[in-house]
């Protein structure tokens, strides 16, 4: 199956991020992918300090609009997420959608980011429990023949999280993303790989890039990692889309000559 993962600098306006989205899944489309994974927030992007005034709150016009991503493309829209209002708790949530606009599954994000970084060049300090609510279920995507473990951004620190998932039958990861930059040149890559290589599952890390406003800045390097820890494609920096095929059968023969998914003893 070929996939496409886009690489975003998402700003407050859904409608400035949408446009660049649909060009993207023209894209996509064109290549023969039959499905996109997006990044975290890629709605809209706030300052981290308040939630975005643009909320999914159940049916509404922006739950629509994410929606018809799917529906007029005619792809799987995967990974990626947005704030959404949840009797008056504020989930970072997954949206999955089929290609005839069908909600597949939601995830709501489970480990919420907390960083100190004031004495850093950077000077970055954020702390979503001040923004969001956590989650509390993993969830597996079925999806033609692979099974995808959500996740998002921070909960790439919990490696726990992912042998669940690899010992529960899923091949795939997703792990849509906006790192900040310090964090990023230090651990992305090596995250994402050790992620791949110690579950034998294809890395999928759909990211955001570049500055999206005052306080906020993103590392990029969207990243597709196969089960080897291979990086089959790295977006670098910039807005794009890249691709890459997955397959089963590469799957199953890493796994046949390095078997490291034995379950635990009970």
């Amino acid at each position: 199956m070929k996939i496409g993962v886009v690489q975003l600098r998402s700003v407050l306006d859904p409608a400035q991020n949408l446009a660049t989205i649909r060009k993207f899944l023209a894209e996509a489309k064109s290549e023969g992918a039959e499905a996109v994974f997006l990044p975290e927030v890629f709605y809209s992007m706030s300052d981290g300090t308040k939630p975005t005034p643009y909320l999914i709150d159940g049916k509404n016009e922006h739950y629509e609009a994410i929606r018809a991503l799917a529906k007029d493309s005619g792809l799987y829209i995967l990974g990626g997420s947005a704030a959404t209002n949840m009797n008056g708790k504020i989930m970072n949530r997954s949206y999955n959608f089929a290609p005839d606009g069908t909600e597949i599954m939601t995830y709501d994000k489970m480990n919420l980011f907390a960083v100190d970084l004031s004495k850093h060049p950077s000077s970055t300090v954020i702390d979503e429990t001040r923004v969001y609510s956590a989650g509390n279920t993993p969830k597996i995507l079925p999806l033609k023949d692979f099974k995808i473990g959500l996740s998002i951004c921070f909960d790439l620190r919990f490696p726990e999280l992912f042998r669940s998932y690899s010992h529960q039958g899923a091949n795939v990861l997703s792990i849509s993303s906006a790192f900040t930059v310090p964090t990023g040149k230090a651990h992305w890559h090596t995250l994402l790989r050790a992620r791949a290589i110690e579950n034998q599952c294809y890395v999928i890390a759909s990211a955001q890039w570049g500055q999206h406003n005052e306080k906020m800045s993103t590392f990029g390097h969207s990243l597709i990692i196969d089960p080897w820890g291979e990086i089959l494609a790295d977006a670098g920096e910039g807005e794009k889309i890249i691709f890459a095929e997955l397959s089963n059968e590469k799957i199953e023969a890493i796994r046949a000559r390095l078997n490291v998914l034995r379950n635990p003893k009970a």
